[in-house]
């Protein structure tokens, strides 16, 4: 009974991303209320079921006080938030993600388990971006809702594309960090292989420049955690294959941007399909070729090559940033390939909106969800927005110092986690920690946190680098290592005596 229950409850912490996807990816009240219920449930299952449920380490400890310290301080910020209703809403959110993250602590302490994590969270993102596609592959067959905003972008499950470009860049580091692991089963690394394929095209008509950002960053971080000839090999398959498959499926604007007539839809459809598949399966023959070598040595990076990737990352977006803020502003942005050619975009007006919160109330914050209301106070531009689009500009804005502390303190010491855990398992863990990674280049970008299907892969990601951070003797009971550490020193002291 005790298996079984956890066993239930392992399949269902893996699998709540995708079943969350499918209800717009949790963004409604109704739909994350469910999830935090249902998360908590797993909390009490694990604590009940595992005979040794509380993790082991004050780093441990840490990260997960943290995060519950950050949703403490968001929902008591419905004290003096400007509306109570949504700074609950955000506290519900918080509260949601302890959960997650506490579940799979607990449930995924065991090697043989938090070893699926990865793989489980790249099949997650493989078929939310396969649903996504499908339409477009089968448009005589399947026909899906469509929002006037997302102008042909890949929106569905989630309803939102640059919530589908996050997930796609999620599962395109998972898969290269799969297929490049010497110590994972062949077949699996070939199929990790040809799933790169649609989750690049996925990526790709997301037309989301933040997910691609996303992607190079976690590809970058996958580089240096793992740093082999077999994965430097597996990272340029899955690169070149998704380029392949790409450079097929831009020019079909019927499939890419669902327009033209439903015929020339249909062809083109059946044209990617047709791509997808061939390139998906030279792909895994490619891996395949790879994997029968075995492991083939370790590269030799610098020393600093860790804080080289972090500066270079920072860089990267910081460029990014400066660069877009001084573009001139042509009108109002297309949602084809002509987003990839310009960093133009409203978001630099959401973030001074909420720098001039922060400055209101620096210390407490404007309060959970009070950024809408300074938005429509002092905007420039005539646009609907409900969050900053920055996870932390939003968190400075509305939580103040004592927020954007909480949230630092919960991120460092997840870097410091995902570094130990690399210690003790770097095979396993590089993956993990490169997705991780990409979550957190993509959180300054856009509202992320407030889309819980997405999230949840980060969390579950976390709780597995939380159980892989453990030493290979913590799986032993201290007492027998204790014991065995007297009966050592019995024997050294009886052979003395003699």
């Amino acid at each position: 009974m005790r298996l079984a229950a956890l066993s239930a409850a392992r399949l269902a912490l893996l699998a709540g991303p995708v079943v969350l996807s499918f209800f717009s990816g949790g963004y409604f009240p109704e739909a994350r209320t469910w999830a935090g219920l249902g998360a908590w449930l797993l909390v009490v299952v694990g604590l009940l079921a595992e005979r040794k449920p509380l993790p082991a380490g004050r780093l441990a400890w840490l990260v997960i006080g943290s995060l519950a310290a950050f949703a403490v301080w968001t929902l008591l910020s419905v004290t003096w938030a400007p509306i109570a209703g949504s700074a609950y809403g955000y506290g519900q959110i918080a509260v949601l993600y302890t959960g997650v993250l506490l579940a799979a602590v607990i449930l995924l302490k065991p090697r043989e388990v938090f070893s699926l994590a990865e793989p489980a969270m790249a099949a997650a993102a493989l078929i939310v971006i396969g649903y996504g596609l499908s339409e477009r592959l089968l448009p005589g067959v399947l026909n899906f809702a469509h929002s006037l905003s997302a102008q042909g972008r890949l929106e569905q499950p989630l309803t939102y594309w640059n919530a589908m470009g996050e997930v796609a860049a999620l599962g395109f580091v998972l898969c290269a960090a799969i297929a490049g692991n010497a110590k994972r089963p062949r077949a699996l690394r070939a199929g990790a292989a040809a799933a790169s394929v649609p989750l690049g095209v996925g990526l790709y008509i997301s037309f989301s420049r933040g997910a691609l950002f996303a992607g190079a960053a976690g590809l970058v971080t996958l580089f240096v955690l793992a740093p082999r000839r077999e994965q430097v090999q597996s990272i340029s398959i899955v690169m070149i294959a998704a380029l392949v498959a790409t450079l097929v499926a831009a020019p079909l604007h019927g499939f890419s941007s669902i327009s033209g007539s439903l015929s020339s839809r249909e062809l083109e459809g059946a044209i990617v399909f047709v791509a997808l598949a061939l390139v998906a399966s030279a792909a895994a023959a490619a891996q395949l070729r790879v994997a029968s070598r075995g492991a083939t040595g370790e590269l030799k990076l610098p020393r600093r090559s860790p804080a080289i990737a972090v500066a270079v990352i920072a860089a990267g977006l910081a460029l990014a940033i400066v660069v877009g803020a001084k573009e001139t502003s042509t009108g109002k942005l297309g949602g084809g390939a002509a987003r990839l050619g310009t960093l133009q975009s409203n978001r630099y007006d959401y973030w001074r909106v909420a720098l001039k919160a922060f400055e209101a109330e620096p210390v407490r914050g404007v309060g959970a969800g009070g950024w809408a209301v300074y938005w429509l106070r002092d905007r420039n531009i005539n646009d609907f927005a409900q969050d900053a689009h920055s996870l932390p500009l939003q968190t400075l804005a509305e939580l103040g110092l004592v927020g954007i502390a909480l949230l630092a303190l919960f991120l460092g010491a997840m870097a410091a986690v995902a570094a130990r855990a690399h210690r003790w398992a770097p095979a396993l863990a590089a993956g993990p920690a490169a997705a991780f990674a990409a979550y957190v280049a993509h959180a300054p970008l856009d509202w992320d946190w407030e889309m819980p299907a997405v999230t949840l892969i980060a969390m579950i990601l976390a709780g597995a680098l939380i159980a892989m951070a453990r030493p290979p003797a913590a799986d032993q009971s201290s007492s027998a290592i204790r014991g065995a550490s007297r009966r050592k020193i019995q024997t050294a002291s009886t052979q003395t005596a003699t």
